[in-house]
């Protein structure tokens, strides 16, 4: 493929679903307007008709990300989505030292409710009132010189803005974040940095175990 306007890459491909590496800065679905119709979904459905979507990542993270060849397939794995049988895992590099917060080197759970921010949406709260939201975290490396910690999540619910808002209300917002960071953590990155690294799964129709990673860019 060489029209810009329909590249993708595909990481599998088989009759009933598809394992994609969404590029970060580019829509997973369309937006409102004309300007915001390129998205990755639209890029797929060129090349396979049936392409439909299943999940999303936000348009400034980078990973896998699963679509669905045909409606029965959609219905089956966004139950499997619904049910938490679908496991995700990302990486990312938050700011300050994230390594010192945790109680050991297992993994550690966020348990914040987070909610619609009505004023200010698309943006996400955590408030009393909003939707049980737990995320887990273990830190991976602090990088000393650049006060920045790679650590790993699993998001164990699947709200919007989720790893986003939960690490900014634990004090270590990731950094390139032009919605939750600060404007200094914004500026150590060009870019959000937050990737879907890892994906598992059971296909419903073969029943076999699928193991997808890949590894982020930074």
């Amino acid at each position: 493929m060489t029209d810009a306007g329909t590249e993708f890459e595909a990481v599998y491909a088989d009759a009933h679903l598809l394992v994609l590496n969404k590029p970060a800065g580019l829509l997973s679905v369309p937006g409102k307007g004309g300007n915001k119709q390129d998205c990755l979904s639209t890029r797929v459905q060129q090349s396979y008709a049936g392409a439909l979507v299943v999940h999303r990542l936000d348009m400034a993270t980078s990973g896998l990300m699963l679509m669905a060849l045909g409606p029965a397939m959609q219905t089956a794995l966004s139950g499997s989505f619904e049910t938490r049988k679908i496991h995700k895992r990302y990486v990312a590099v938050v700011d300050g030292d994230m390594a010192a917060k945790a109680a050991s080197a297992d993994w550690q759970l966020i348990d914040l409710p987070i909610a619609l921010d009505w004023p200010n949406r698309p943006l996400r709260i955590i408030h009393a009132d909003g939707k049980p939201s737990q995320t887990r975290w273990r830190a991976l490396h602090y990088d000393t010189a650049a006060n920045a910690t790679r650590i790993e999540l699993e998001p164990i619910t699947g709200r919007s803005h989720q790893l986003r808002v939960h690490l900014k209300a634990l004090g270590y917002p990731i950094l390139g974040d032009a919605l939750y960071a600060p404007a200094d953590v914004q500026a150590k990155a060009a870019r959000l940095l937050l990737h879907a690294r890892g994906l598992r799964f059971v296909h419903p129709a073969s029943g076999e175990e699928m193991v997808f990673e890949n590894a982020s860019s930074f």
